[in-house]
């Protein structure tokens, strides 16, 4: 090998060597631009180089997701409101189911007791509000079985509503009628109340009516509310409570 031929070499391993050198230099910086700049100012500036844009659009996306959120809430709150209307129709199912048994289990009662007093009469099953109606008719001689003023009627109202509660375990307001004596005392009642509450607007003076049952006195305080001018009361004590109407103000 010439003495020209090993310069030659030389100078090509100088040249090689400043490659490499001007190579690493790049390398190190590319990588202290990256350790020094956080990932996500990168990301952030890179996405506004790209399109400028997208940070309207991830807006957007906020926005709709909070009008989800908000149909989401309404739909949630017209599902609760629809099972609590769902509850109330399932109570109103439930008591009125409670009333007809309550009537059937009376039914039974009343025609053994018929049966052991040798009465006939049909059993008519009912529910008025909230309370069960059983009504017997149709029989002979029943006038019996309601007594003077309806007392025997009461005796055996009481005697069913016990059965009632014996089977049921829970007291019961059932309301018992025969021959329609309730029915009847109950016009009569509406009629008085409505002729006496027209009097005393009239006229001005109070009048106190007989003694009665609660029951009784409703039917009348009832009557007397649908005329205007005047207002009932009821005084006294049980059992010779009764009610009073007046001229109202």
């Amino acid at each position: 090998m010439t003495a020209e031929t090993t310069a030659h070499d030389d100078r090509e391993l100088e040249s090689d060597a400043a490659v490499d050198e001007a190579a690493a230099a790049e390398t190190d910086a590319a990588v202290t631009e990256s350790a020094d700049t956080p990932a996500v100012t990168k990301s952030a500036r890179a996405a506004d180089e790209v399109v400028g844009g997208e940070v309207v659009a991830d807006s957007d996306v906020v926005e709709s997701g909070s009008a989800a959120s908000d149909v989401a809430k309404s739909d949630a709150a017209s599902a609760d409101a629809e099972s609590a209307d769902d509850d109330d129709d399932e109570d109103e199912m439930d008591e009125e189911e409670r009333l007809v048994e309550e009537g059937e289990i009376a039914g039974d009662y009343l025609e053994q007791l018929l049966d052991v007093l040798d009465f006939d009469g049909d059993i008519d099953l009912d529910v008025d509000g909230d309370r069960a109606v059983v009504s017997i008719d149709g029989g002979d001689d029943l006038t019996k079985l309601v007594g003077r003023k309806g007392e025997v009627l009461d005796a055996l109202q009481e005697l069913t509503r016990l059965a009632v509660q014996q089977s049921t375990g829970e007291r019961s307001r059932l309301m018992l009628d025969i021959a329609r004596w309730r029915a009847d005392r109950r016009d009569r009642l509406a009629r008085l109340g409505s002729e006496v509450a027209q009097r005393v607007r009239e006229s001005g003076v109070r009048e106190a009516l007989d003694p009665m049952t609660p029951f009784e006195r409703k039917i009348v305080h009832d009557a007397v509310a649908a005329v205007d001018g005047v207002v009932s009361e009821s005084e006294g004590a049980e059992p010779k409570r009764r009610v009073v109407v007046l001229r109202a103000g």
